[in-house]
């Protein structure tokens, strides 16, 4: 593929994985804050502060997987501009098949702690 045909691919690719991992990512954490809070049994000063370190992870975690993935190769096709909204359509569709499931993830790890946090609260009260 062309040099600078690759570059605009480049240029569509990047604004769009980390909008989508910005996104995801202050939904996730603007409601998960609750669940923070309950796991921390209303701590809400750690709750926040353990929230925000969860969110900067899942930002290195999410923005360095779609930099390692960005590469895009000349896979045999014609060098047209269709070829690389081919490419990008897959590498965006595979980065927010990802986002979904790293978002899924976080909402399990969510609810696991409230779960022990809840069973815990539980045997102290008996």
């Amino acid at each position: 593929m062309e040099t600078s045909k690759i570059l605009v691919g480049y240029f569509i690719y990047l604004p769009i994985t980390i909008a989508l991992t910005l996104f995801v990512s202050n939904i996730l954490f603007k409601n998960g804050s609750l669940f923070m809070i309950d796991i921390f049994k209303g701590k809400e000063e750690i709750a926040l502060a353990t929230n925000k370190l969860f969110k900067v992870g899942f930002y290195l975690l999410n923005i360095g997987f779609a930099l390692l993935i960005m590469e895009i190769h000349d896979y045999g096709f014609d060098d047209t501009y269709q070829n690389l909204a081919e490419v990008l359509s897959s590498k965006i569709g595979g980065f927010t098949i990802y986002l979904g499931l790293m978002l899924f993830f976080n909402m399990f790890l969510f609810f696991r702690g409230r779960k022990k946090s809840r069973k815990t609260l539980k045997t102290q009260q008996l």
